[in-house]
């Protein structure tokens, strides 16, 4: 398992690079076809390519989907800067948390399955190669295929150190606010003008007040740009809002307070673009059936398997925003995501392989 994780997280594939991630796609399309998988490649319009790995059954079981992603967060050449390294029951290496090692696991669990006979039931296979720029060119795939199936089962990392499935996932969005001032000299005109920034500076106290923390509400505005000179009253000004939010009530609340600011100075005018890029994945009944399911592997294997609900979003907001059962977390055990210090647990990649096999032959 080790060799195989290495040669995945030494094959980088950052989600702006083309090539590289249709190279990894390529590279993990030969371990699965060694499994006598039906390969099929989704070519995205200026994206890499998706990667479809079907495998029948002789059941008529539900289809089971694996979802996961071929891309990382990290650029070409990390791997200079931040190598391949073991130490002290831990593996380090650009991507290999979020999430090779989930891939990986995919594979053996596949592979166990295999070795015993026919597979308990359908299963496909899906890895995007942009799910962590929002996955906007994959999504369709994503849902369509995800339609076809009676469950999903996402190979993103588990939750913190006893790797805890994931049973909710706050939704996320991108807005951007900008704001047309009127430029002016700012020595001599001074008053001529109407500030971009100051108005900006101003709209991201209101933004900021529509966080609440306590109710899973989040509203960071992480990028801001205005100006031209020091001398020159801004006339633009705009600012990038990240949005996180538990349910959908929340993401309608808080999309229409954002369209609904109003310019303190008249003068200035304001336009917000972007939106909810992904809904919340909300634990419900279907959820939590499989949930219990897996603890029940878990137990037979001998551990217990916590659950939790977290702020990152992955494709399972989509697919249980269709209302398909999806179970999220079910890759690595580990921590550091989209850090230098991003790792793997290595004695917990047997184990992870092994409950995701025993998950699916309860099919």
């Amino acid at each position: 398992m080790i060799a195989v994780l290495r040669e995945f997280v030494e094959c980088e594939s950052p989600s702006t690079d083309r090539d590289a991630v249709n190279e990894f796609g390529a590279l993990v399309a030969r371990h699965f076809d060694v499994l006598g998988a039906r390969t099929r490649v989704h070519r995205l319009s200026n994206r890499s390519n998706a990667f479809q790995f079907d495998f029948s059954a002789e059941t008529r079981a539900p289809r089971a989907l694996l979802l996961g992603h071929l891309d990382t967060v990290y650029d070409l050449g990390t791997l200079r800067n931040m190598p391949w390294r073991e130490a002290a029951g831990k593996i380090y290496g650009p991507g290999i948390f979020d999430m090779k090692a989930g891939i990986m696991q995919a594979i053996f669990a596949l592979r166990g399955l295999l070795a015993q006979g026919p597979l308990p039931c359908p299963v496909s296979v899906l890895l995007v190669p942009d799910e962590e720029i929002g996955s906007i060119h994959s999504r369709l795939v994503t849902e369509k295929l995800a339609k076809e199936c009676g469950r999903v089962f996402v190979l993103e990392p588990a939750a913190g150190p006893k790797g805890a499935c994931k049973v909710g996932r706050k939704g996320n969005g991108v807005y951007t606010l900008r704001v047309q001032g009127i430029p002016a000299h700012a020595g001599l005109d001074f008053v001529k003008g109407a500030s971009a920034i100051l108005e900006m500076s101003q709209q991201i106290a209101r933004i900021g007040s529509l966080s609440n923390h306590a109710r899973g509400i989040t509203l960071n505005p992480g990028v801001i740009r205005g100006g031209s000179r020091p001398n020159v009253v801004a006339a633009e000004a705009e600012v990038q809002i990240d949005v996180r939010v538990l349910t959908k009530t929340q993401a309608r609340t808080i999309d229409a307070r954002l369209r609904h600011l109003r310019p303190l100075n008249r003068r200035c005018r304001l336009e917000v673009t972007g939106g909810m890029n992904r809904p919340p994945f909300e634990s419900n009944s279907k959820t939590m059936v499989l949930y219990r399911r897996a603890a029940a592997c878990a137990a037979e294997l001998g551990f217990p398997l916590e659950c939790a609900t977290v702020g990152g979003a992955s494709d399972g907001n989509l697919t249980s925003a269709l209302g398909i059962p999806t179970l999220d977390g079910l890759g690595a055990v580990g921590d550091g995501s989209h850090s230098s210090g991003e790792h793997v647990i290595a004695a917990e990649l047997p184990r992870r392989a092994a409950l995701l096999a025993r998950l699916l032959s309860t099919c």
